[in-house]
């Protein structure tokens, strides 16, 4: 946006308040210069998806499913991804993981592929369409239908070629927030939060900023998580689940940082 034009009488009047060197008509000045001055614009979202244009009972289109079964169901009307714990074994890729894993990295597929069926421990989707989140926030909505070991929902980010990625959860049975790291087939708590209220049946927001290697976690809207990593955060980014969680989740977002 090109900077504001001011006329010669009104540039005239700012010498002379300078020269004068009044304090008051200063602080007029510099309130009626910002007023005129762009503002910073917030950044339009990276990652979006509607899942209204989805067909239910397929999987989503959006999103690729790495590990385990996630597709598009209607509840009340409105369209949904689900992931569904009850129809997944522990260890199975989803379907066609040799096809997601070219569409995901191309000719580096291989080594991507090799850890997903070597270690497929946990649920996940990712965002086909964004090849490298660093800086920003992360968000979206899910509910906790069934689970009798886990109600596990989270974000995952940082997804590397060789299969290591971050998540951070919120679990509808365990009431706590954790930032997770999985690493060379393993999984290990980074940080964990106790006391998070999450109500089964009901939706919640979850939502991770990122700002180099800087991480806060917020649910429904409080912030109850910050750590610091040992790197910056760069990679693919998606949605996590547990064991034989079944979850729905909606409004998935990813704005970054301009």
């Amino acid at each position: 946006m090109p900077a504001p034009a001011f006329s010669t009488a009104f540039r005239k009047f700012i010498k002379e308040i300078i020269m004068n060197n009044s304090s008051r008509a200063v602080l007029i000045v510099a309130t009626v210069v910002s007023a005129a001055l762009p503002l910073p614009a917030f950044a339009a979202p990276l990652f979006k998806p509607d899942f209204s244009v989805e067909t239910a009972g397929a999987e989503p289109k959006s999103l690729l499913p790495v590990v385990g079964v996630w597709r598009m169901e209607t509840d009340a009307g409105k369209t949904l991804l689900a992931v569904d714990g009850r129809q997944w074994k522990q260890g199975q890729s989803s379907a066609g993981i040799a096809d997601k894993a070219r569409a995901l990295y191309g000719e580096r597929y291989a080594e991507f592929l090799d850890r997903v069926q070597a270690y497929a421990y946990y649920p996940y989707v990712v965002a086909k369409d964004v090849d490298d989140f660093r800086n920003g926030e992360i968000s979206v909505r899910f509910e906790g239908l069934s689970g009798r070991i886990d109600q596990g929902a989270g974000i995952l980010f940082n997804l590397k070629p060789n299969g290591d990625y971050l998540t951070i959860r919120a679990n509808c049975l365990e009431n706590n927030l954790v930032l997770w790291k999985f690493e060379k087939g393993r999984r290990s708590s980074v940080e964990w939060v106790r006391n998070t209220p999450t109500a089964s049946r009901q939706w919640h927001d979850l939502k991770v900023r990122i700002a180099g290697n800087k991480v806060e976690g917020y649910l429904d809207g409080k912030l109850y998580l910050q750590h610091t990593l040992p790197e910056s955060v760069s990679g693919k980014i998606g949605l996590w689940s547990k064991a034989d969680s079944y979850m729905h989740f909606d409004a998935f977002a990813a704005v970054p940082n301009e």
